[in-house]
């Protein structure tokens, strides 16, 4: 039996909606996205894989934060 990941899925499904052409999105498709988009980061957000973004993006923001001071 086959089985699908949903980050995955989810995943894959907002790489071919980015990929569009921006003139040719609605209101509707533009909001889907952001759902689309945060559910993907809720999926993604207990994995080891989020938390190690999590601690990638934290590095890169206190880096940022002390070289502007």
């Amino acid at each position: 039996m086959l089985t699908i990941n949903v980050a995955v899925l989810l995943a894959v499904i907002v790489f071919f909606r980015l990929r569009r052409r921006t003139e040719s999105r609605s209101r509707f498709d533009e909001k889907m996205t952001v759902v689309i988009v945060l559910a993907l980061g809720i999926l993604l957000a207990p994995t080891p894989v989020g938390q190690s973004i999590l601690s990638f993006l934290g590095q890169l923001t206190s880096g940022v934060t002390q070289a502007s001071r």
